[in-house]
C-alpha cells in the first residue's frame, strides 16, 4: 500500500541527519511560526537542521526563538581548492595530515605553480532533505534558492502548504487547502513523527499557535474553521502562550507605529467606482516619524479592513526593493490572490501580496492602481 504523504514526511526525516528549514520572502506569522517549530521539533528527535528565511523577520516575533535563522544558507558544505593548470601542468598529487593540518601537495611537470593560481570557490552545501514551508514555489523563497538552485535538484524536498496556488514542487506534497495554515496543518505532521504529543511543548506549541492566529487574525477571518478551533485549542492545553502571542501581536504599538499609521490614514484614496480603497506609505513616511519597515505590520488589518462598502483594500509599501501590496479581503467571495497575480505576487483569497520593481517604470504606483481599476472593471463593469 502507498504511504500517505504524511507517512512519507515522517520516513523521510527518520532517515535524515541535516534538514534545511525554509520559508518564503516577506515571512508573515505562519512562516516564523512554521519555520520556528519544526526546528524546535527536529531538535528534540535529535536531528540537525538549518534555518533559512530571505528577508527579515519582524520584530513583532521577537517572543519566539528566531535567533538561528539566517537569511542565506549557511552549515555544512564543500571546502574546494581550485588550481589553475592551464600554464603549468601537474604531475602528481598527495595531501598529508601534520601538526593538525592538511597539506596539499601538487607536484609540476615543469616550472612553478604561484600563489595566484589559487582560488577558493564556494563549495556546495549538503543536506539530506530540504523541507520548504508556506511557500507555494520554489521562486517565492528567493535569493537562498536562486543562488543554489543545484541543491534543490540534488536534494530531496518537502513541500508542506496550504495555498490553492501551490507547485506541488516537492517530491513528497503535503498540501491542505482546507487548513487555515500551515502551521494547522504540523500539529498532526509533529504527532505523526512522535507518535503522540510529545513534541508539543510549550514553545512548539506557541510557534504554532502564533502561525494560527496570523492566518485567521485572531479567528476573525472568514477561513476560520471548526478544525482550526479544535487544533488551537489543543495547542492551548499543551501551554502555547496564547496571551503572548496576543498582546505581542495585537496589543503592543510604539509611538512610532502609531504616527505611521496615522500617515496611512491620511493618505487613503477612496476608489468606490471600483470597489476598493488604498493607501500608500513612502519612504519619507517612515523617516519623519522615525518609523522602521516593519512597523507597518498590521496597519492593513487593523485599519484598513475596517472600511465598508469596498471588496478589498490596498497597502503599497514603498522599500529598498520596490513597491511592496498588501491587500485584504472585505467583501465575501473576493478571492485578492487574483490580484496579487496580476503583479506576480500570490497568496490567500482573503490575504495576498505581490512586489514591483521601483526601477521599472512601467510599474509606478499610478499604474499600479490603473491595472487593479481595469481589473475590476472587467470582473464587474465599471462604475459599480
Amino acid at each position: 500500500m502507498e504511504l500517505s504523504p504524511k507517512q512519507q514526511i515522517v520516513e523521510a526525516i527518520k532517515t535524515s541527519e541535516n534538514i534545511l528549514l525554509l520559508t518564503h520572502k516577506n515571512p508573515d506569522g505562519d512562516a516564523v511560526g512554521s519555520l520556528v517549530a519544526f526546528s524546535l521539533a527536529l531538535s528534540k528527535l535529535g536531528k540537525n537542521s538549518t534555518l533559512v528565511c530571505p528577508d527579515d523577520i519582524s520584530s513583532v516575533f521577537s517572543y519566539l526563538p528566531t535567533e538561528k535563522v539566517s537569511k542565506e544558507l549557511k552549515g555544512k558544505r564543500d571546502f574546494v581548492i581550485s588550481l589553475d593548470v592551464n600554464q603549468v601542468k601537474a604531475e602528481k598529487f598527495l595531501y598529508k595530515v601534520e601538526d593538525g593540518r592538511i597539506n596539499f601537495i601538487v607536484t609540476p611537470k615543469s616550472g612553478e605553480f604561484l600563489p595566484d593560481m589559487v582560488n577558493f570557490p564556494g563549495g556546495k552545501y549538503k543536506a539530506d532533505l530540504i523541507i520548504v514551508l508556506d511557500s507555494p514555489d520554489l521562486e517565492r523563497l528567493g535569493r537562498p534558492y536562486e543562488e543554489n538552485s543545484d541543491l534543490f535538484y540534488e536534494t530531496p524536498i518537502v513541500n508542506i502548504d496550504h495555498h490553492a496556488g501551490n507547485d506541488h514542487f516537492g517530491k513528497i506534497n503535503l498540501v491542505d487547502l482546507t487548513a487555515t495554515s500551515t502551521c494547522e496543518i504540523l500539529v498532526s505532521v509533529f504527532e505523526a513523527l512522535s507518535g503522540d504529543t510529545s513534541l508539543l511543548t510549550p514553545e512548539v506549541a506557541t510557534a504554532l499557535l502564533t502561525g494560527i492566529i496570523t492566518d485567521t487574525n485572531s479567528f476573525q477571518n472568514a477561513n476560520t474553521t471548526p478544525k482550526s478551533l479544535t487544533v488551537a485549542a489543543q495547542l492551548v492545553a499543551a501551554n502555547a502562550d496564547r496571551e503572548e502571542i496576543i498582546r505581542r501581536i495585537y496589543k503592543t504599538r510604539t509611538l512610532p507605529t502609531l504616527r505611521l499609521w496615522g500617515k496611512v490614514l491620511t493618505n487613503i484614496h477612496d476608489e468606490s467606482n471600483y470597489r476598493f480603497v488604498w493607501s500608500q506609505i513612502k519612504r519619507e513616511d517612515f523617516l519623519s516619524v522615525g518609523a522602521a519597515v516593519e512597523d507597518a505590520d498590521g496597519v492593513i488589518d487593523e485599519l484598513l479592513k475596517t472600511a465598508t462598502g469596498v471588496d478589498f483594500v490596498l497597502l503599497l509599501t514603498e522599500k529598498n526593493n520596490g513597491h511592496h501590496g498588501s491587500l485584504r479581503s472585505v467583501a465575501k467571495g473576493v478571492d485578492v490572490a487574483e490580484i496579487a497575480k496580476l503583479f506576480a505576487g500570490g497568496g490567500h483569497t482573503l490575504a495576498a501580496g505581490f512586489v514591483v520593481d521601483a526601477s521599472d517604470p512601467a510599474m509606478n504606483v499610478e499604474k499600479v492602481i490603473a491595472k487593479i481599476r481595469d481589473h475590476q472593471t472587467s470582473l464587474n463593469g465599471k462604475n459599480l
